[in-house]
């Protein structure tokens, strides 16, 4: 049984949404359920600080021991932060999904989008049917 923290908003993809801060960012990784499916990460391939990412666009790369898997922007938005600590351990995607294996934080160009994510119930559901 894998985890699915309340607090966050969840994609179709596979992906969480945690925000905004009072910065004004969300932070953004891939769910335990993904990570899981994926097996082993070996390698992260984030877009640049400063992008320009639109929602559902692919942006970025994980490679894990089975396979390539796009990473997609779950809403539009500047990249404000990426997770440097993934490109010497990206095996924190893994052991952390929620956590220290965050992939990137956005500067949403429409905060409100978040509510168009799903609830954690709403995500549970779709990853058990």
């Amino acid at each position: 049984m894998t985890t699915t923290p309340e607090q966050l908003h969840y994609t179709a993809e596979h992906e969480w949404v945690d925000g905004p801060t009072e910065a004004g960012t969300v932070r953004f990784g891939i769910t335990d359920y993904a990570q899981d499916a994926l097996g082993d990460i070996v390698y992260v391939s984030l877009p640049e600080v400063g992008s320009e990412l639109s929602s559902g666009d692919a942006v970025g790369e994980l490679e894990s021991t089975k396979s390539v898997s796009d990473i997609y922007a779950p809403i539009s938005g500047t990249v404000a932060a990426v997770n440097e600590a993934l490109d010497g351990t990206p095996e924190l995607v893994n052991s952390d999904p929620y956590g220290e294996g965050w992939l990137f934080e956005i500067t949403p160009s429409d905060a409100s989008a978040i509510d168009d994510l799903m609830d954690a119930s709403a995500y549970q559901s779709s990853v058990e049917s």
